[in-house]
Formats: C-alpha cells, structure tokens, sequence
C-alpha cells in the first residue's frame, strides 16, 4: 500500500460528495418545474435525481487473491458515482385550474422532489465532504510529522 492512498480515497470521496451535492442542488432548484422534458409529445415535470455510489478500486475476487498469494490487502479503496438515476416516484398533483400547465380536470403535475428530503441529503453530503476533509488533512498532517523525524 503506498503512502498516498489515503489521498487518494479521501479525494474520491471529495469529488463523490461534490456531485451528490450538485444533484441535490438540482433537485432543489427544479422542485416547481412542470415542464422539464418532451415525452410522447407533452411535457413532463422534472423528475427527482439520485446519486448511486459503489466502491472504487480493485474487485472483490482481486483482493481475495492477493489475500491468498500472502501479499495482504492491497487493494486501494474508494468511492465513485455509478450512476446517476432519476426516482420513479410518482408525481403530485396540485389542483390549479388556473395554471397553464393543468389538465381538464384542474391539476397540475408537480415534480417528484421533497425539499425536506433533498435538504437531508445535503446535509449529509456536506457532511461527508468535511469528513473527508479532515481525514486528508490528518493524512497531511501525519506525512508532515514523519518529515520531521527525519530531522
């Protein structure tokens, strides 16, 4: 294992809670939207998206093998988006007759998104990225330490 994997994980983990953030913001910005996209000729509202995340590095079989071949665990871990994937949650209806957007019967279709629920996944995102900050920081911080012994 080499001494900058720890950068390396707390980096995917930056960059992975960054784009969750930017989705949410998404999801936040678009929660009014009722005309997000053509589908089958009519406008559909904006449908909520979420960020998969798995696992980054090497296989679940490649660290197993390198167990059995006495090298360790030398699998460099981390965290990457998979996909981004839109919730198949159903919308909600608002009665508006008045709205340009209302079927005949008064109700507009609003987008699937909780502003309660999309400002939890931001706080938890943020929280993670702080999270990672300070494990980098504390990977910095022992390499720098180490320096100094060699005073």
């Amino acid at each position: 294992m080499s001494l900058f994997n720890s950068f390396d994980i707390s980096a995917s983990g930056l960059t992975a809670n960054r784009l969750r953030m930017d989705v949410v913001s998404s999801n936040i910005a678009n929660a009014e939207t009722s005309r997000s996209r053509m589908v089958n000729g009519e406008w559909t509202p904006y449908r909520r998206k979420t960020v998969e995340l798995t696992q980054s590095g090497v296989s679940p079989f490649e660290q197993k093998l390198q167990a059995m071949m006495g090298n360790g665990n030398n699998a460099v871990s981390g965290v990457s988006v998979s996909r981004i994937k839109e919730d198949d949650a159903p919308f909600t209806l608002n009665y508006d007759p008045s709205h340009p957007d209302a079927d005949d019967n008064g109700y507009v279709q609003l987008p699937n998104v909780d502003p309660i629920k999309e400002m939890v996944d931001l706080m938890s995102a943020t929280r993670s990225y702080e999270a990672n900050v300070t494990a980098l920081n504390a990977s910095k911080s022992m390499f720098m330490k180490a320096l100094e012994i060699g005073k």
